[in-house]
């Protein structure tokens, strides 16, 4: 992922994970929506945020990237 400086918020990333979910294998878009629910640092948010964006427009090799970052980040 590309550094980006803005933090983004809960409601940003929300937004995003909402734009982009019908394109996350069911499992990720449960977990995605799990982590969500506990306490985030902005670290983390920024992380996902930028995981989630544009989704639907990777390739299947940046999708399988990707979705390896997220089992992590959900960790």
């Amino acid at each position: 992922m590309s550094s980006c400086k803005i933090d983004h918020s809960l409601e940003d990333v929300k937004k995003k994970l909402t734009e982009q979910i019908a394109y996350l294998p069911e499992e990720l878009a449960t977990s995605c929506l799990n982590y969500l629910n506990s306490s985030l640092k902005q670290t983390e948010l920024n992380e996902l945020f930028h995981l989630l964006k544009k989704y639907d427009l990777a390739s299947d090799e940046e999708k399988r990237i990707r979705n390896k970052k997220l089992e992590d980040l959900f960790q």
